[in-house]
């Protein structure tokens, strides 16, 4: 065939081109057949529709597959590598599915196409190019990025948003060295800022775990920094996130510059002294940079010696160092399981310490949590029944509340108010992880959102673990600046 057929321009050669193409369909994969059929009452017209598009996939399939009415041959080439992938394509498929396809097609000299990628991306290759055909693609998490740069670089945007919404939903998904990380930097360096705003959520929410795998160690200097200046880290104890950056820094040995930067980001006020005499006795990492932390050690020590009250008429302590994470241990909340959440109304109690301070360390607060199925909000209510007095809030059709309240009012909480957190967890590929965060003072009706999409009435609920609503409840104490006070 003369190399000026292969090249279609304008109107006239296209639609010859796509002749040629519906030729190659019927005289090389036969009649239609083994299509599925549906009859659906059609409003407007009163008409049955016939389709056959799983058939006509199925020829676009074999199309590919056997090369017929073939006019470009795309030589798939590595840098450096022997290994050359021909695949025989239709240049018509190609340029209706990617505007750059389409340019290149344009302006190429001869029926061969040379494609220069990665190994990586040359190995799924064949997957990217059946999906321009097809439009379907099987994944695996090995080979989510490689076909999410070949659904970048060749702009084709269908590809593209579905790789990045598999590779959110399978954040979770086991794998031997983890993949969230990797993600992240990929997100980042591609722009990608709604895979890389999944991948730091799950990172944040889900740290204990990621602590204990062997993809902590590959985290960079800047997701290091990112998650230490967080305050919404959900994770065992301040110092379960020490233990894990001395592990961090002597895997990854780093200048001396970024191993102290990471070190003030610890939360030192967040641990007893009981805990903090011993890193400075025990921990080599402490003992080699303290020098560059000896303040926030000595300020640590101060707000655990002296009472809240009286260190906030010369610190800030709304600052970061006397800020509570969102900590599991037992002293600042309580795990929660509700069975058949949507039956009636729940409470349960338990107990936290007032503060993080040392001073407050034999102090309890004692909380009850109300959970309700069917709670109207205050916006809904009316006022007065028909009889005069006040209507009763629970009603069915209401939105799910908890109400977190303290079980008395006592003059320690002055200076002090409470953040309360309700972290959801959801079985997700197979293991427990964090769902959602809600973040209130009283009652989660102030955030007008709470398990607003669960449907907890679904026994398949993505929020239900065996019918079960698991939930962690964390308090939070927050000290208050009272006098601004020079130092």
């Amino acid at each position: 065939m003369p190399a000026a057929l292969l090249r279609p321009r304008g109107p006239l050669a296209q639609t010859n081109l796509i002749s040629t193409l519906l030729l190659s369909l019927c005289l090389h994969t036969g009649p239609v057949t083994g299509g599925i059929m549906k009859a659906d009452e059609i409003q407007n017209g009163g008409g049955d529709t016939i389709s056959h598009s799983l058939a006509l996939v199925q020829r676009l399939e074999a199309l590919l597959a056997q090369g017929n009415g073939s006019d470009v041959a795309l030589r798939v080439q590595t840098v450096g590598a022997e290994q050359v992938k021909v695949i025989q394509a239709h240049s018509l498929m190609l340029s209706l599915q990617s505007p750059v396809f389409e340019e290149l097609l344009l302006s190429r000299n001869g029926t061969t196409l040379v494609l220069l990628e990665t190994a990586e991306c040359a190995a799924v290759f064949d997957k990217f190019i059946r999906y321009l055909y097809c439009g379907e693609i099987s994944l695996c998490l090995e080979q989510a990025t490689y076909l999410h740069k070949l659904a970048t670089k060749y702009r084709v945007q269908g590809l593209q948003q579905g790789v990045t919404q598999y590779m959110t939903q399978n954040l979770a998904t086991n794998s031997p060295s983890g993949h969230v990380v990797e993600w992240y930097q990929y997100a980042l360096q591609t722009g990608d800022v709604a895979l890389r705003d999944s991948c730091l959520q799950y990172l944040s929410w889900n740290l204990s775990s990621v602590l204990q795998s062997g993809e902590w160690t590959t985290v960079s200097n800047d997701l290091l920094m990112t998650l230490l200046q967080r305050s919404d880290l959900i994770l065992q104890s301040e110092m379960e996130l020490f233990a894990a950056l001395e592990a961090w820094i002597n895997q990854n040995e780093p200048d001396a510059l970024t191993a102290e930067n990471a070190l003030r980001a610890v939360r030192y006020a967040m641990m007893p002294p009981r805990e903090l005499f011993r890193l400075q006795t025990q921990s080599p990492v402490l003992a080699r940079y303290q020098e560059s932390v000896r303040d926030l050690l000595y300020q640590s020590y101060q707000f655990h010696s002296a009472s809240p009250l009286h260190m906030a008429k010369y610190f800030d302590v709304n600052c970061s160092l006397f800020m509570p994470r969102n900590y599991l241990s037992p002293a600042w909340g309580s795990p929660w399981v509700i069975n058949n959440p949507m039956r009636d109304d729940r409470s349960t109690s338990f107990q936290t310490q007032l503060g993080p301070s040392g001073h407050d360390a034999n102090k309890r607060v004692t909380w009850n949590a109300l959970f309700s199925p069917r709670w109207l909000p205050l916006s809904m209510r009316p006022m007065y029944s028909e009889q005069g007095s006040t209507q009763p809030t629970r009603v069915d059709g209401g939105r799910l509340r908890i109400i977190i309240t303290p079980a008395t009012s006592s003059a320690d909480f002055a200076g002090v108010s409470f953040q309360k957190t309700v972290v959801v967890m959801a079985r997700k590929q197979g293991k427990m992880v964090v769902r959602h965060v809600y973040n209130f003072h009283q009652s989660t009706e102030e955030t007008g959102d709470f398990l607003v999409d669960a449907d907890l009435h679904r026994k398949m609920s993505e929020y239900l673990v065996d019918g079960s609503l698991h939930l962690h409840i964390v308090v939070k104490p927050l000290y208050q600046t009272l006098i601004a006070t020079k130092k």
